[in-house]
């Protein structure tokens, strides 16, 4: 084989060069000991810090408000306790009424006469709570719920009905309705909607 220059050699990963000698490239096979050997990479270390431990006086968010996190712990009792409840009406009732008697003045006025509303036009209802807030369902399924506007600090309570209710119109209808007091005229239509939720 012709000794080339290896100044002017250019090593390829297949084991071949290309020598520039005249205007001509010329290709030939390199030796064992010619073929170009990258040095071994040895893995880099990873450095990590310790996570920051957290203090009482920590305001960092962990994504949940204050409100949303006491409704989740509320909704863990409430599965503890509905197996009792979904076998004892009274059970629900209870649970309910204690959730209405908790709420401040302006809600709990709206609650206390939702609930005999409901309980008198759908007695197929049984109360029971929700995300600590009164709701009613079949055969163990939510139909509708009351959310008072201090549950989340907004400006109105909420009467607000689930898939289960059948109140269906059309392609598209209301599932949740804004209740800043209940009359006469919003119990007219609330009868009406709960009649048609549970038909």
């Amino acid at each position: 084989m012709v000794d080339a220059d290896p100044a002017e050699d250019v090593a390829l990963a297949s084991g071949t060069a290309i020598t520039m000698t005249g205007p001509w490239p010329k290709v030939r096979t390199l030796d064992r000991e010619e073929v170009p050997v990258m040095p071994e990479k040895k893995p880099t270390k990873k450095v990590t810090k310790a996570p920051a431990t957290r203090t009482a006086t920590s305001t960092k968010s962990n994504g949940f408000s204050n409100e949303e996190r006491a409704a989740m712990k509320a909704r863990a009792q409430e599965l503890k306790a509905e197996a009792r409840a979904s076998k004892n009406r009274a059970e629900g009732e209870r649970a309910a009424l204690e959730a209405i008697a908790a709420m401040p003045a302006a809600d709990r006025s709206i609650a206390e006469r939702l609930h005999t509303l409901i309980v008198t036009t759908a007695p197929d209802l049984w109360p029971k709570t929700w995300y600590g807030m009164p709701a009613y369902a079949k055969n163990g399924k939510v139909v509708c719920f009351f959310q008072g506007a201090h549950k989340f600090n907004a400006r109105y309570a909420t009467l607000g009905f689930s898939d289960e209710a059948r109140i269906d119109s059309g392609a598209m209808w209301p599932v949740a309705f804004a209740l800043t007091r209940l009359t006469a005229t919003e119990e007219t239509k609330i009868r009406a909607l709960l009649k048609k939720a549970v038909r």
